[in-house]
């Protein structure tokens, strides 16, 4: 088994990858999914992208870092975001793209702006399918934490591989239990999120 002072503090540093990660993925994601809506070009270059990032393994993904920005926890965020964000863009502007036209003409005509309609229409009818693509990055990102490890970002991944290493299947399992535990957390919370902000939205 682990100790439980460096178990708790490698549990903080893997709770530290994944929201971090998050936070900058769903930044990027936002005006990318935002912007693709509105603008065909804009959506052919992304989704085009996003499409081939989807189809790089992750651990080739985090193998590929590290002669472009080294080792360390700050290439493991860097990891995390390009592997997680491809749910969040593409269900994003999924969501938003997919807004009843009618119910668009007829914000228009009230004097909504583009952006109001984004924010008071279009946002909570896309719902559903941005906190679906949420759920699913967080799952893709808390996995990726694991792998980086290998470049030195630390977390639960350190003490799954060293017991893995070691043949130490109670080591493994004290890295690998809370990894999953933490799978089922983000989950909850972005379903509580999503209750919380349907339920102001009606």
């Amino acid at each position: 088994m682990v100790a439980l002072a460096p178990l708790f503090d490698a549990i903080l540093q893997h709770l530290t990858l994944v929201f971090i990660s998050l936070a900058i993925g769903i930044c990027l994601a936002t005006p990318l999914a935002i912007f693709s809506v509105f603008y065909k070009r804009v959506s052919y270059v992304v989704l085009t992208t996003i499409n081939m990032a989807q189809s790089i393994p992750s651990f080739a993904l985090v193998a590929i870092i590290v002669p472009l920005v080294g080792i360390g926890f700050v290439p493991g965020i860097i990891a995390i975001v390009l592997g997680s964000i491809v749910p969040i863009v593409k269900n994003m502007y999924v969501g938003l793209a997919k807004t009843d036209i009618a119910l668009i003409d007829t914000s228009k005509g009230m004097g909504l702006t583009d952006l109001q309609i984004v924010r008071y229409i279009r946002l909570p009818l896309a719902y559903p399918a941005i906190f679906a693509g949420l759920k699913f990055s967080a799952i893709i990102a808390n996995g990726i934490a694991v792998l980086t490890a290998i470049i030195g970002s630390g977390g639960l991944g350190r003490i799954i591989f060293e017991g893995l290493a070691s043949f130490n299947i109670n080591k493994t399992l004290s890295g690998a239990i809370p990894a999953i535990l933490i799978a089922l957390f983000l989950d909850m919370i972005f379903s509580i999120a999503e209750k919380k902000l349907k339920s102001k939205s009606v």
